[in-house]
């Protein structure tokens, strides 16, 4: 398996993208991610792999400053941890949710115009939107249909497409195969991997643990908290404990 040594000696500091140490996050009497570290590189995938309650979705709403924590993330190097969610989509970081999170009632146009109220570049926010259009077509052909009228798979594409318009260098992935038809599931990875192609980086948050390892530069495998295993996507594919624990 590899090790965070190793990622240490063959990366410059210029690689790193997002450095977490030593994350933090509780409820109430609860530590629900107890003390992890681990870092994403400049155009990697890297997957979190593990059962419900294992922390990995309390990771990402920490890193986008929705959940109070202990630790320090690091962003190009910039600390982050004592900035809002606002400054930090404004740097870079976008989270798609679990659950979609789009709005019902306006169309698919308006949700994404909407990620891109703090900017004033009305030419690149108009070549933002034909990027998305390009990468989601059906999102084209679907721009003035309100969002809530979206099939599930569609409403996934819009989540993310919203994210994009964002600039957002690094995107925060919240279960996106949730609830989806497994040939959708095999189209929003096949896009998830365009996207990584186009140099914007992905923290892939994912139950369907052998697609996220198919995807993932590297993965991280928490258990309550923790992590337990670290290495390559093919690694841990083939991991007899990942094996057993989840792919059957």
């Amino acid at each position: 398996m590899t090790s965070n040594s190793q990622i240490n000696k063959s990366t410059r500091l210029t690689d790193i993208l997002l450095e977490v140490r030593d994350l933090r996050v509780r409820y109430g009497h609860i530590e629900a991610v107890q003390g992890i570290s681990f870092k994403i590189l400049a155009g990697e995938i890297v997957a979190l792999v593990g059962a419900n309650g294992a922390g990995k979705s309390s990771i990402l709403r920490a890193i986008s400053g929705i959940l109070p924590f202990g630790g320090e993330v690091l962003f190009e190097g910039q600390p982050i941890q004592r900035l809002g969610s606002a400054a930090i989509v404004a740097l870079g970081i976008a989270q798609v949710p679990e659950g979609r999170g789009i709005f019902g009632t306006l169309t698919v146009k308006e949700n994404l115009r909407l990620a891109t109220w703090n900017r004033r570049d009305r030419r690149a926010i108009t070549a933002n939107l034909r990027h998305v259009f390009d990468l989601f077509p059906r999102l084209a052909e679907r721009q003035r249909q309100l969002g809530g009228t979206l099939s599930g798979g569609e409403q996934q594409m819009l989540a993310i497409a919203r994210a994009l318009m964002t600039r957002a260098k690094l995107l925060l992935l919240d279960e996106p195969s949730m609830g989806l038809a497994p040939m959708l599931v095999h189209e929003i990875f096949r896009i998830l991997k365009d996207i990584n192609r186009t140099g914007t980086s992905l923290l892939l948050v994912e139950q369907n643990a052998l697609m996220a390892l198919k995807a993932a530069s590297r993965g991280y495998v928490l258990e309550t908290g923790r992590i337990v295993l670290h290495g390559t996507g093919r690694e841990l594919a083939d991991h007899p404990r990942v094996k057993e624990a989840y792919l059957g």
